[in-house]
Protein backbone atom coordinates (compact mmCIF):
# COMPACT_ATOMS: atom_id res chain seq x y z
CA UNK A 1 0.00 0.00 0.00
CA UNK A 2 1.72 3.60 -0.82
CA UNK A 3 2.04 6.09 2.01
CA UNK A 4 0.73 9.02 -0.75
CA UNK A 5 -1.40 9.77 -3.79
CA UNK A 6 -0.71 12.33 -6.22
CA UNK A 7 -3.65 14.98 -5.66
CA UNK A 8 -4.73 15.95 -9.13
CA UNK A 9 -7.87 17.72 -8.46
CA UNK A 10 -8.70 20.08 -7.32
CA UNK A 11 -5.13 21.81 -8.00
CA UNK A 12 -2.73 22.25 -6.89
CA UNK A 13 -1.12 19.39 -7.89
CA UNK A 14 -0.14 17.93 -4.46
CA UNK A 15 0.73 14.80 -2.29
CA UNK A 16 -1.17 13.65 0.36
CA UNK A 17 -1.36 11.13 2.82
CA UNK A 18 -3.54 7.71 1.75
CA UNK A 19 -4.36 7.06 5.06
CA UNK A 20 -7.11 9.22 6.56
CA UNK A 21 -7.66 10.46 3.22
CA UNK A 22 -11.81 9.82 3.01
CA UNK A 23 -11.75 9.78 6.89
CA UNK A 24 -11.53 13.41 6.92
CA UNK A 25 -14.67 14.14 4.53
CA UNK A 26 -16.77 13.16 7.54
CA UNK A 27 -19.29 11.60 5.45
CA UNK A 28 -21.51 10.53 8.68
CA UNK A 29 -22.27 14.11 9.56
CA UNK A 30 -23.61 14.74 5.87
CA UNK A 31 -26.55 13.54 6.05
CA UNK A 32 -29.95 13.68 8.28
CA UNK A 33 -33.17 11.22 9.27
CA UNK A 34 -34.85 13.21 6.71
CA UNK A 35 -32.25 12.83 3.83
CA UNK A 36 -29.88 10.57 3.96
CA UNK A 37 -26.47 11.08 2.38
CA UNK A 38 -26.36 7.74 0.30
CA UNK A 39 -22.92 7.05 -1.49
CA UNK A 40 -21.40 4.28 -3.51
CA UNK A 41 -17.76 2.68 -4.02
CA UNK A 42 -16.91 0.74 -7.67
CA UNK A 43 -13.63 -0.70 -9.00
CA UNK A 44 -12.94 -1.10 -12.49
CA UNK A 45 -10.63 -1.99 -14.91
CA UNK A 46 -9.49 0.90 -17.83
CA UNK A 47 -12.01 -0.73 -20.22
CA UNK A 48 -14.98 -0.52 -17.40
CA UNK A 49 -14.87 -4.16 -16.08
CA UNK A 50 -16.03 -4.50 -12.52
CA UNK A 51 -15.99 -8.67 -12.94
CA UNK A 52 -16.00 -11.28 -15.45
CA UNK A 53 -18.41 -14.16 -15.51
CA UNK A 54 -16.67 -17.58 -15.66
CA UNK A 55 -18.07 -19.22 -18.90
CA UNK A 56 -17.95 -22.44 -16.62
CA UNK A 57 -19.58 -22.21 -13.50
CA UNK A 58 -21.32 -18.72 -14.49
CA UNK A 59 -20.22 -16.96 -11.57
CA UNK A 60 -19.41 -13.35 -11.50
CA UNK A 61 -15.66 -12.94 -10.00
CA UNK A 62 -13.71 -9.38 -10.04
CA UNK A 63 -9.89 -10.17 -10.93
CA UNK A 64 -7.59 -10.53 -8.28
CA UNK A 65 -5.58 -8.16 -10.22
CA UNK A 66 -8.01 -5.78 -9.76
CA UNK A 67 -7.83 -5.54 -6.13
CA UNK A 68 -5.18 -3.61 -4.07
CA UNK A 69 -4.08 -2.83 -1.08
CA UNK A 70 -4.67 1.12 -1.63
CA UNK A 71 -8.14 1.02 -2.81
CA UNK A 72 -9.14 -1.88 0.09
CA UNK A 73 -8.35 0.58 2.67
CA UNK A 74 -10.29 3.73 1.10
CA UNK A 75 -13.48 0.90 0.16
CA UNK A 76 -12.51 0.62 4.12
CA UNK A 77 -12.66 4.36 5.54
CA UNK A 78 -16.10 4.49 3.81
CA UNK A 79 -17.19 1.63 5.24
CA UNK A 80 -16.30 2.94 8.46
CA UNK A 81 -18.54 6.07 7.95
CA UNK A 82 -21.69 4.30 7.57
CA UNK A 83 -24.58 3.51 9.65
CA UNK A 84 -25.71 1.26 7.36
CA UNK A 85 -24.54 -0.88 4.59
CA UNK A 86 -26.29 -2.74 1.45
CA UNK A 87 -25.47 -5.18 -0.17
CA UNK A 88 -27.55 -8.34 -2.34
CA UNK A 89 -28.35 -11.91 -2.00
CA UNK A 90 -25.60 -12.68 -4.63
CA UNK A 91 -23.29 -11.70 -2.47
CA UNK A 92 -24.36 -13.22 0.64
CA UNK A 93 -24.41 -17.01 -1.06
CA UNK A 94 -20.74 -16.57 -2.55
CA UNK A 95 -19.77 -15.53 0.92
CA UNK A 96 -21.55 -18.67 2.81
CA UNK A 97 -20.03 -20.64 -0.57
CA UNK A 98 -16.39 -18.93 0.58
CA UNK A 99 -15.52 -17.83 -2.94
CA UNK A 100 -15.81 -13.95 -1.38
CA UNK A 101 -14.48 -13.21 2.30
CA UNK A 102 -16.41 -11.17 4.33
CA UNK A 103 -16.27 -7.07 3.55
CA UNK A 104 -19.38 -6.72 5.59
CA UNK A 105 -17.42 -6.47 9.10
CA UNK A 106 -14.42 -4.07 10.36
CA UNK A 107 -12.09 -6.41 11.93
CA UNK A 108 -10.56 -5.39 15.22
CA UNK A 109 -7.42 -8.10 15.19
CA UNK A 110 -6.64 -6.42 11.29
CA UNK A 111 -3.75 -3.70 10.12
CA UNK A 112 -6.91 -1.61 9.71
CA UNK A 113 -7.65 -1.44 13.45
CA UNK A 114 -7.72 1.87 14.06
CA UNK A 115 -11.50 2.37 11.86
CA UNK A 116 -12.67 0.37 14.76
CA UNK A 117 -11.66 3.02 17.40
CA UNK A 118 -12.30 5.65 14.78
CA UNK A 119 -16.21 4.91 14.91
CA UNK A 120 -16.27 4.52 18.93
CA UNK A 121 -14.70 8.12 18.95
CA UNK A 122 -17.53 9.36 16.72
CA UNK A 123 -20.14 8.06 18.18
CA UNK A 124 -21.36 5.16 15.83
CA UNK A 125 -22.23 1.73 16.55
CA UNK A 126 -19.90 -1.20 16.76
CA UNK A 127 -20.81 -2.08 12.94
CA UNK A 128 -23.16 -0.74 10.38
CA UNK A 129 -26.69 -2.35 10.19
CA UNK A 130 -26.85 -4.22 6.79
CA UNK A 131 -29.69 -4.34 4.32
CA UNK A 132 -29.29 -7.71 2.23
CA UNK A 133 -31.34 -6.51 -1.37
CA UNK A 134 -32.69 -9.41 -3.37
CA UNK A 135 -35.55 -10.57 -5.43
CA UNK A 136 -35.41 -14.45 -4.89
CA UNK A 137 -35.02 -14.14 -0.87
CA UNK A 138 -33.06 -17.19 -1.86
CA UNK A 139 -30.00 -17.03 0.07
CA UNK A 140 -28.30 -17.97 3.41
CA UNK A 141 -27.44 -16.37 6.35
CA UNK A 142 -23.56 -16.98 7.09
CA UNK A 143 -23.11 -17.68 10.41
CA UNK A 144 -20.60 -15.35 11.61
CA UNK A 145 -23.23 -13.05 10.65
CA UNK A 146 -25.95 -14.33 12.73
CA UNK A 147 -25.33 -12.96 15.79
CA UNK A 148 -26.44 -9.43 14.09
CA UNK A 149 -29.97 -10.38 13.28
CA UNK A 150 -31.47 -6.91 14.96
CA UNK A 151 -29.14 -5.11 12.77
CA UNK A 152 -29.94 -7.17 9.68
CA UNK A 153 -33.04 -6.45 7.14
CA UNK A 154 -34.27 -8.04 4.59
CA UNK A 155 -34.91 -6.10 1.16
CA UNK A 156 -37.40 -6.84 -1.62
CA UNK A 157 -40.35 -6.01 -3.73
CA UNK A 158 -44.00 -6.55 -2.76
CA UNK A 159 -44.73 -9.32 -5.72
CA UNK A 160 -41.56 -10.80 -4.00
CA UNK A 161 -42.46 -14.96 -2.75
CA UNK A 162 -44.29 -14.44 0.14
CA UNK A 163 -43.89 -17.65 1.52
CA UNK A 164 -40.07 -17.15 1.88
CA UNK A 165 -40.92 -13.78 3.04
CA UNK A 166 -42.49 -15.19 5.72
CA UNK A 167 -39.73 -17.51 6.07
CA UNK A 168 -37.53 -15.02 6.90
CA UNK A 169 -39.59 -13.11 9.51
CA UNK A 170 -39.99 -16.04 11.01
CA UNK A 171 -36.62 -16.38 11.63
CA UNK A 172 -36.58 -12.72 12.92
CA UNK A 173 -35.52 -10.86 10.35
CA UNK A 174 -37.04 -7.67 9.48
CA UNK A 175 -38.11 -7.56 6.10
CA UNK A 176 -38.65 -4.30 4.04
CA UNK A 177 -41.03 -3.88 1.61
CA UNK A 178 -38.78 -1.44 -0.89
CA UNK A 179 -40.73 -1.84 -4.91
CA UNK A 180 -43.84 -2.31 -6.54
CA UNK A 181 -42.87 -5.46 -8.40
CA UNK A 182 -40.15 -8.35 -7.24
CA UNK A 183 -37.20 -5.89 -7.15
CA UNK A 184 -35.83 -3.44 -4.75
CA UNK A 185 -36.43 0.16 -5.54
CA UNK A 186 -33.78 3.16 -4.71
CA UNK A 187 -36.75 5.69 -3.19
CA UNK A 188 -38.51 3.05 -1.41
CA UNK A 189 -35.85 1.86 -0.06
CA UNK A 190 -33.84 5.13 1.06
CA UNK A 191 -37.39 6.06 2.74
CA UNK A 192 -37.78 3.21 4.63
CA UNK A 193 -33.76 3.23 6.24
CA UNK A 194 -34.43 7.52 6.64
CA UNK A 195 -37.86 6.44 9.40
CA UNK A 196 -35.85 4.40 10.92
CA UNK A 197 -32.99 6.75 11.34
CA UNK A 198 -30.25 5.82 9.07
CA UNK A 199 -28.10 8.81 8.20
CA UNK A 200 -25.19 7.58 6.50
CA UNK A 201 -25.33 4.80 4.00
CA UNK A 202 -23.24 3.11 1.52
CA UNK A 203 -23.93 0.66 -0.94
CA UNK A 204 -21.70 -1.97 -1.85
CA UNK A 205 -24.28 -4.06 -3.81
CA UNK A 206 -23.76 -4.71 -7.73
CA UNK A 207 -24.65 -2.21 -10.96
CA UNK A 208 -28.47 -3.21 -10.81
CA UNK A 209 -28.66 -1.50 -6.90
CA UNK A 210 -26.58 1.47 -8.63
CA UNK A 211 -29.11 1.84 -11.08
CA UNK A 212 -32.37 2.27 -8.97
CA UNK A 213 -30.51 4.55 -6.86
CA UNK A 214 -29.15 6.90 -10.04
CA UNK A 215 -32.60 6.11 -11.64
CA UNK A 216 -34.52 7.24 -8.15
CA UNK A 217 -31.71 10.49 -7.50
CA UNK A 218 -30.59 9.25 -4.36
CA UNK A 219 -27.35 8.70 -4.67
CA UNK A 220 -25.63 11.60 -3.49
CA UNK A 221 -22.04 10.56 -4.00
CA UNK A 222 -20.10 8.11 -6.06
CA UNK A 223 -16.76 6.82 -6.03
CA UNK A 224 -14.58 4.89 -8.43
CA UNK A 225 -11.40 3.74 -8.21
CA UNK A 226 -10.07 2.81 -12.02
CA UNK A 227 -7.17 0.47 -12.31
CA UNK A 228 -5.05 1.45 -15.49
CA UNK A 229 -5.06 -2.04 -17.16
CA UNK A 230 -7.30 -3.78 -19.96
CA UNK A 231 -9.30 -6.63 -19.14
CA UNK A 232 -11.21 -7.64 -22.21
CA UNK A 233 -13.42 -10.41 -22.51
CA UNK A 234 -17.41 -10.66 -24.05
CA UNK A 235 -19.10 -11.51 -20.59
CA UNK A 236 -18.38 -8.74 -17.43
CA UNK A 237 -20.22 -6.25 -15.68
CA UNK A 238 -20.02 -3.08 -15.90
CA UNK A 239 -20.87 -0.04 -13.17
CA UNK A 240 -24.72 -0.24 -13.84
CA UNK A 241 -26.74 -2.65 -15.73
CA UNK A 242 -30.42 -1.79 -16.47
CA UNK A 243 -32.60 0.35 -18.89
CA UNK A 244 -31.37 3.93 -20.17
CA UNK A 245 -31.95 6.48 -17.63
CA UNK A 246 -35.30 8.38 -18.07
CA UNK A 247 -33.19 11.42 -17.56
CA UNK A 248 -29.74 12.68 -18.54
CA UNK A 249 -27.40 12.01 -15.40
CA UNK A 250 -24.33 14.89 -15.37
CA UNK A 251 -21.86 13.78 -12.42
CA UNK A 252 -19.52 16.27 -11.16
CA UNK A 253 -15.70 15.44 -10.29
CA UNK A 254 -15.01 16.64 -6.84
CA UNK A 255 -11.63 14.66 -6.43
CA UNK A 256 -9.07 13.05 -8.40
CA UNK A 257 -5.94 10.89 -6.98
CA UNK A 258 -3.39 9.08 -8.96
CA UNK A 259 -1.56 6.07 -7.35
CA UNK A 260 1.71 5.57 -9.88
CA UNK A 261 2.67 1.95 -10.89
CA UNK A 262 4.87 0.12 -9.18
CA UNK A 263 6.33 -3.07 -9.06
CA UNK A 264 3.39 -5.19 -7.61
CA UNK A 265 0.54 -2.68 -9.40
CA UNK A 266 -0.62 -1.05 -11.51
CA UNK A 267 -1.36 2.76 -11.42
CA UNK A 268 -4.63 3.73 -10.52
CA UNK A 269 -6.83 6.51 -10.83
CA UNK A 270 -9.23 7.76 -7.48
CA UNK A 271 -12.44 9.45 -8.47
CA UNK A 272 -14.92 11.33 -6.50
CA UNK A 273 -18.29 12.46 -8.26
CA UNK A 274 -21.26 14.21 -6.21
CA UNK A 275 -24.57 14.45 -8.17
Amino acid sequence: MSNTLLQLHPGPHQEVPLQGLYLQQKLHRLGNSGKPFVYANFLSSLDGRIALTNPLSGQSVTPKTLTTPSDFRLFLELHAQADCLITHGGYMRALSEKRLGNILNLNAHSEHADLVSWRQKNKLSKQPALVIASASLDFPIPKELESQKESIFIATGKNAPPERINAWQKKGFQVLIAGANKLVEGKPLTDQLSQRGYKSIYLIAGPMILHTMLEDRQLSRLYHTQSQQLLGGSDFHTLVSGKPFNNLLNLRLSTLYYEPANNHTTGQLFFQYNL
